[in-house]
């Protein structure tokens, strides 16, 4: 399978992939009555009035607006790969899905206008758990389908020599023997 050698691209797939998880996710847990608000309810009352958050229309700008936010979060979770590698993505996945969901959630309810802003901790704690499943998949799908040229980053400390070689240059070396 051939790998995505653009970061931007990468971002959008790997966006998509951990936001079908998290409307996945979100969805049952307001079909077991866990949630009083869907994800894409409260992300709609942000920009239009509870009524109309309900409506199809509604639900449709909650998922694009939701879309945006996800693939902005797998930008900056493959960012912080290339830096820090592709080691230990279950540690990785769940904290930027707890920290970009915190922030995503945090920000529109400092809107005034927003009406449908989830105020039950049930509903806050599936929305916490929907965003670890989100962190997770973003997190996995942009190490699984990233081409490799994309995480081999030069040391950001010149004085230290690596310790290991990067992928680029163990590819290099059977080679060059």
């Amino acid at each position: 399978m051939a790998k995505i050698k653009d970061r931007d691209t990468l971002a959008i797939v790997s966006g998509f992939i951990g936001l079908t998880g998290l409307v996945v996710v979100d969805a049952i847990s307001r079909k077991a009555g866990i949630s009083k608000r869907s994800y894409r309810e409260a992300s709609a009352g942000v920009f239009v009035s509870q009524k109309e958050a309900k409506s199809f229309k509604g639900h449709a700008l909650g998922v694009i607006m939701s879309s945006g936010v996800c693939i902005i979060g797998a930008s900056n979770i493959i960012g912080r790969m290339s830096k820090t590698g592709r080691d230990k993505l279950i540690s990785k996945g769940i904290l930027s899905g707890i920290t970009i969901g915190a922030i995503a959630t945090a920000l529109p309810t400092l809107a005034p206008q927003n009406k449908v802003k989830p105020k039950d901790a049930a509903s806050n704690l599936s929305y916490v758990f929907s965003n670890i499943i989100y962190g997770l998949l973003t997190t996995f799908a942009a190490a699984k389908l990233g081409d490799d040229s994309l995480f081999d980053v030069p040391p950001q400390n010149d004085y230290v020599k690596p310790t290991e070689q990067t992928s680029e240059q163990q590819k290099l070396a059977p080679a060059a023997r």
